[in-house]
């Protein structure tokens, strides 16, 4: 809660509030009764900060149920389990909901899981064995079993007693799922629906049998999309015989488009991954040394493409100057361009038309921005050749001009590329993240080295003769 100091609102500290709390000497049942004004996430962070013996007795005042509900939030819940005996450890993993207890089980030993999957119940073991069996990348693999279903075939006042049975396991309620009697999905209830309707009223009516759903083994990072548009607390999971397996919560929504955006911004990095903090040394260089590789191999093509311009260097040694100013700012739009485009690619409902659009779109804003920076330019480019080095007017503009031109030339081009290349690792079911900022940049660079040395060896060699 906001605290007022001197008129001044401060925002409290409730890892330090518990902390003191826990340290006060206070009764147990006095700490217990404070601690249901926390929420489960600011508990887990202040564990931390406590010594293994405090974290023990808070523990057995906590009791197993909110421990279990604590432990979803931890980063590391594997340091925490190895302070217990592996009964209460498994006590715990068997009330958190299924995938909060894969997650834990992720985070021990192997000869430890083995020992904690030994000791749990039955019915917690086959849901966490379920998760277990998809791959990561599959929707059944972020789903947990926490869920309500009741049968079409129920009355409100039938509906009502299955909601409650069922409420003192699954508390994810909000939304109750309807299946036929054949036991596969029907359709879905709002549970503000059914708590105001009457008795006489038909459960049918209530149900809304168009609700979205994914596939099992759908891939998460494309499904992502289509479950942002919806508000929806829960989307279930169907397996292949249309049978309501698991549901994703908002919260799992939230955390998988975090991962899609951390992997993202990976790729556009160049690298096939998201980076851990504490992650080993061979693993950070796996990641990047393919990528580094292919990029060595195209800046050795733009190296080799520049060795073919020689003449024209030996001739006008000067304009060596100025090509860092093309290659920069081509690669600046191209990775503007690809920015843009990777965001708009996230719509999956984008037609071949409104992806062309896009090219065009791009390419006339390369060219306007091109257009203006040239002519720029051209202006401090020709005034600095005149002002500081004592050339010749014509000289100096000669130079400005061909420096200009190329970089209207290579802008253009680059934001076309930025935009086409993405829209084509798209086409061809390649992860569009993949055309990243270091590769758009190293084929930019091409693009400038090719423009430039062209432009120069067209203008100021073969018609103004400056050579």
């Amino acid at each position: 809660m906001i605290k007022v100091e001197n008129e001044v609102w401060v925002e409290p500290d409730y890892i330090k509030e518990l902390v003191t709390l826990i340290r006060s000497g206070v009764s147990r049942q006095q700490i217990a009764q404070e601690l249901t004004n926390y929420h489960d996430n600011d508990i887990s962070n202040a564990l931390d900060e406590l010594d293994e013996t405090e974290r023990k007795v808070l523990y057995h005042i906590l009791g197993i149920e909110r421990v279990s509900e604590i432990f979803a939030y931890l980063d590391d819940p594997g340091k925490y389990l190895g302070e217990m005996e592996l009964e209460l450890a498994a006590d715990i993993i068997e009330n958190m909901d299924a995938d909060d207890a894969v997650d834990v089980l992720d985070e021990v030993d192997e000869e430890t899981r083995r020992q904690l999957f030994e000791l749990i119940d039955e019915e917690s073991k086959e849901d966490i064995q379920l998760i277990y069996s998809y791959e990561d990348d599959e929707m059944g693999s972020m789903m947990t079993t926490n869920f309500i279903e009741i049968a079409r075939s129920l009355t409100i006042k039938q509906a009502m007693r299955a909601l409650i049975a069922q409420a003192e396991d699954n508390d994810n309620i909000t939304t109750i799922f309807v299946k036929e009697d054949d036991g596969t999905f029907y359709g879905a209830i709002d549970l503000k629906d059914l708590i105001i309707a009457r008795n006489y009223i038909n459960l049918e009516t209530l149900i809304t049998q168009s609700f979205p759903y994914v596939r099992d083994h759908d891939i998460i990072s494309e499904c992502i999309e289509r479950l942002k548009d919806y508000a929806e607390d829960s989307i279930p999971v169907l397996n292949d015989k249309n049978e309501l397996i698991g549901v994703i919560t908002a919260q799992d929504i939230v955390e998988a488009v975090d991962d899609e955006m951390g992997d993202d911004y990976a790729k556009l990095a160049g690298m096939t991954e998201e980076a851990e903090l504490e992650e080993p040394l061979r693993e950070s260089i796996k990641k990047r040394l393919p990528w580094l590789v292919i990029l060595l191999v195209l800046s050795m093509c733009v190296s080799t493409v520049t060795s073919l311009f020689e003449g024209v260097i030996a001739q006008l040694a000067i304009i060596v100057s100025f090509q860092s100013v093309i290659l920069g700012m081509s690669g600046n739009v191209g990775t503007q361009s690809l920015a843009v485009t990777i965001r708009l690619l996230m719509d999956e409902n984008l037609r071949a038309r409104q992806k062309l659009g896009m090219v065009f779109k791009e390419m006339r804003v390369g060219f306007a921005n091109g257009l203006i920076l040239g002519i720029l330019s051209f202006i401090l480019i020709g005034g600095y050749l005149c002002l500081l080095k004592d050339k010749t007017l014509s000289y100096a503009f000669a130079i400005s001009l061909c420096a200009g031109i190329a970089l209207l030339l290579a802008m253009t081009i680059s934001s076309i590329v930025g935009t086409a290349v993405p829209i084509f690792f798209k086409k061809i079911n390649i992860d569009p993240a993949v055309a990243s900022g270091p590769l758009i940049t190293t084929v930019n660079d091409l693009i400038g080295v090719v423009t430039y040395y062209g432009v120069a060896w067209l203008l100021l060699i073969n018609f103004l003769h400056l050579g």
